[in-house]
């Protein structure tokens, strides 16, 4: 399950989604040290698939401050968790095959998050494509369109674009076909570029 959204809509609280085992380091341990309640989720593929290097020593990730993963010129991608590696994989598919440069932002933070990252991105490519494992209906990318049309109307070449979880119940089974993968996001990216 992303509950992610659920808990984003209670004031006072701070919401971050790790994207690997580094971040998840420096994550809880600013969590630990912050005076606010915080809930740090921690995604399946921090147990099973994330491979990184991480130092010994403490160190902290700032709440609220997103990532610039990869710079680009044409589409901001925006993720959190292990969606973020699906849209490392989109952006080259899409300068290999359209010949389209993406930027790539990690979220980090759902609450409070960083608009100012956000919107100084999409002001620069005219289109955004935000993808999570969340269902579309009350998913937290609709309070990113939402701002991101209202902060950057003028700048948009296209609307903005969500490639989610389907609103249904997890079938957990069916993990592949529910959770957003790299064949949806291109096709995202080709329906922004073409509009």
């Amino acid at each position: 399950q992303s509950p992610e959204a659920y808990f984003a809509h209670t004031p006072g609280l701070k919401v971050v989604v790790p994207r690997g085992p580094n971040k998840a380091k420096g994550l809880l341990l600013a969590c630990v040290k912050d005076n606010d309640p915080c809930i740090v989720f921690e995604p399946k593929t921090l147990y099973r698939a994330a491979v990184e290097e991480v130092p010994v020593a403490a160190f902290e990730s700032p709440i609220g401050k997103a990532d610039v993963l990869r710079a680009g010129t044409d589409v901001t991608l925006i993720g959190w968790g292990t969606q973020i590696h699906v849209l490392q994989e989109v952006a080259n598919m899409a300068k290999q095959q359209l010949d389209v440069s993406c930027e790539v932002i990690d979220l980090v933070s759902i609450l409070p998050w960083d608009k100012e990252t956000i919107c100084n991105s999409v002001k620069k490519t005219g289109r955004a494509l935000i993808a999570h494992e969340a269902p579309l209906t009350n998913g937290f990318g609709g309070e990113l369109a939402a701002t991101i049309q209202e902060e950057c109307f003028l700048h948009l070449e296209s609307p903005v674009l969500r490639v989610t979880g389907w609103d249904t119940p997890f079938p957990h089974v069916f993990e592949p076909f529910y959770i957003p993968d790299k064949h949806r996001c291109l096709a995202g990216i080709r329906k922004l570029i073409e509009y």
